[in-house]
């Protein structure tokens, strides 16, 4: 049995070393469609012509792995500057094969990189399973702030999907989007946001031709080092490319520049708030979970959790993290079991209890699917034991044994305090959300199940008992080790819904280390995750 508990404890902690391990890779393009391709592939994207002797381009996303968790896609982004003020519909023709999750077209409309204006990725009504050709489409409407607008196909986990005839066309306002994040909902971008992001466009102008005039020169020396070249056209080949990239620089800078003066006019005429006046300000105090929205900047004082979250951004941050921290605090009935069982047990059913106080972190093992969790962190557990038939513990030898009294106790309460390492892979039933077109993945939402263990040491043994002494009450504490063992370990496992679970833990090692008869703690109550 120890060495099933060994085994399970350094299979946990290699999981919680690894779940935070990024993928690599980089970008690859089809044509004028592009994707991101990770050094170790889940997907396969290719185009095939003349599918289906159509004479059509037709582009295929295959899963290459028989199970994991991920989507892939094709997609283009374009300016949006055609579009603006307008619903734009997206057609296109999907064939799926045994896709095991969902597929589907999918558009969003972006301000720079700051927000998602709005979206829409049909994961509502996602195409399944085997399919034939069939059209389908997405409506959104494009706000006048828009800067660019991203569509493709995507796959969900396994299977292959196909794709072709894409078409971006505008239509009537009266047709209705279809997204769940609906361009014409958005929320006003403040002045602050804006100019940022005009800034940061201005940074990435110039560092993009700045990377591009590298390669252009990089080529040059090596067609000179190869013979190709002479130093002289090599030098005036240079100076040309210097030339394109800095009016490059110089006439896209200064469409920014025009956006950027706009904006400044524009909120010096009132038309934008100051962020810091745009928000309400605020503090709230929360017990327990709140998945309310605070305000971007409101303060909400959790004081269950002992968190404290500076505006629904920083709130939504935290909540969504890949390891997320938890105070846990569970309570119970306590007991001995000897032989193999409770019954007829020397201790008071109801009398006895265990609390239990915690901080543990949980981490998602895969970074694209929520089912799967590492549970780690640090308890003091209180494990109290009342005997019956006015009995208390005497220590003879190495021997621990329930001796009777010789005045009458009012209360006999034996208690052991143990600092232990909790370790629990979590199945955690919550599903995914969407916020603002991105996939977030939250715990303690929905049914979970914990299986473990822990390991640790006793850190105090002591009795306490209270009785009348020529009616004056009395209380007596003895602190001592009593043979108490020093090591304790144990399996554990909880399960319920939201925060709250069921919750049984089992000592394998007996309480008393050199006792005849040997005896295990065992406890069941009610557990509190406080995320």
């Amino acid at each position: 049995m120890k060495k099933i508990i060994l085994f399970s404890i350094l299979f946990l902690s290699a999981f919680a070393v690894k779940i935070h391990a990024q993928d690599k890779g980089s970008y690859k393009y089809i044509q004028d469609w592009s994707y991101w391709q990770a050094e170790s592939p889940n997907y396969e994207m290719s185009l095939e012509k003349n599918a289906a002797s159509d004479n059509q381009n037709t582009f295929k996303i295959k899963s290459i792995k028989s199970k994991f968790y991920g989507f892939g896609t094709l997609m283009k982004t374009i300016k949006s500057d055609g579009y603006l003020g307008k619903t734009v519909k997206m057609t296109g023709y999907l064939k799926t094969d045994d896709v095991k999750s969902w597929a589907g077209l999918w558009m969003r409309v972006d301000y720079y990189d700051v927000a998602v204006l709005a979206f829409d990725n049909m994961q509502n009504r996602g195409v399944k399973k085997t399919t034939d050709w069939t059209k389908y489409e997405i409506v959104l409407f494009v706000p006048d702030e828009a800067t660019s607008i991203s569509y493709g196909a995507l796959l969900d986990g396994t299977g292959q999907v196909w794709f072709k005839d894409v078409v971006l066309q505008v239509v009537a306002d009266t047709i209705a989007e279809t997204g769940s994040n609906k361009g014409r909902d958005y929320k006003i971008i403040s002045f602050e946001k804006r100019a940022k992001a005009i800034g940061d466009e201005i940074n990435n102008i110039t560092d993009k031709e700045k990377a591009d005039l590298k390669k252009a020169v990089d080529s040059i020396d090596q067609q000179v080092e190869n013979g190709t070249l002479t130093t002289a056209i090599a030098k005036e080949l240079k100076l040309k490319k210097a030339t394109e990239h800095a009016g490059n620089i110089d006439k896209k800078v200064a469409i920014e520049e025009v956006k950027l003066n706009q904006l400044v006019k524009d909120h010096v005429e009132g038309k934008y708030e100051d962020e810091v006046e745009n928000k309400k300000r605020g503090t709230m105090l929360i017990i327990g979970g709140s998945n309310e929205a605070i305000g971007e900047n409101k303060t909400e004082i959790n004081l269950t959790s002992f968190k404290v979250y500076n505006g629904q951004e920083d709130k939504i941050k935290r909540h969504y993290k890949r390891t997320t921290s938890q105070v846990v605090f569970a309570t119970g009935l306590n007991n001995l079991i000897t032989d193999q069982r409770v019954q007829d047990s020397d201790f008071r059913y109801l009398g006895s209890h265990f609390y239990e106080w915690g901080l543990t972190l949980n981490s998602r093992i895969f970074k694209e699917a929520n089912f799967l969790h590492a549970k780690y962190g640090l308890s003091l557990m209180y494990n109290n034991l009342r005997a019956t038939d006015n009995r208390s513990f005497v220590v003879d030898g190495n021997q621990t044994k329930l001796d009777v009294n010789p005045v009458s106790y009012e209360d006999s309460r034996f208690r052991t305090v143990s600092l232990v390492v909790p370790l629990h892979l979590e199945f955690d039933f919550s599903k995914s959300k969407e916020i603002d077109g991105k996939q977030y993945f939250k715990t303690h939402d929905s049914f979970r199940l914990g299986i473990g263990g822990y390991f640790g040491t006793n850190i105090k043994s002591k009795q306490i008992t209270t009785y009348d002494d020529d009616n004056y009450k009395s209380r007596q504490k003895v602190k001592g080790d009593f043979n108490v063992n020093k090591f304790v370990y144990g399996l554990s496992t909880y399960i319920g819904y939201k925060e709250t679970s069921l919750y049984l833990k089992y000592d394998l090692n007996p309480l008393f280390k050199d006792n005849v008869v040997k005896q295990n703690n065992v406890s069941l109550g009610v557990r509190f995750d406080f995320n």
